[in-house]
């Protein structure tokens, strides 16, 4: 299993897990980010860090410590 800041542009998963124990993944599901949701990666910045994605009609852009902690499956 791969984690979301492991994704290239343009590569897409499904949302299998978020790890952590802190308030970061309360902020996660509070910004919309759930099991079974499917992910888009669009673009990453120019320094590779913030990652631009796409969830269902909305665009969020994460810190790659972020991402790394929602686990995906490829689609």
């Amino acid at each position: 299993m791969l984690s979301l800041d492991q994704l290239c542009p343009g590569q897409r998963g499904r949302i299998t897990a978020l790890t952590g124990k802190d308030g970061l993944v309360q902020r996660l599901l509070e910004m919309g980010l759930f099991e079974g949701q499917e992910i888009e990666v669009l673009a990453l910045a120019p320094l590779g860090d913030p990652l631009e994605v796409r969830l269902g009609d909305s665009r969020l852009s994460l810190r790659r410590g972020e991402a790394a902690r929602i686990q995906v499956l490829l689609v």
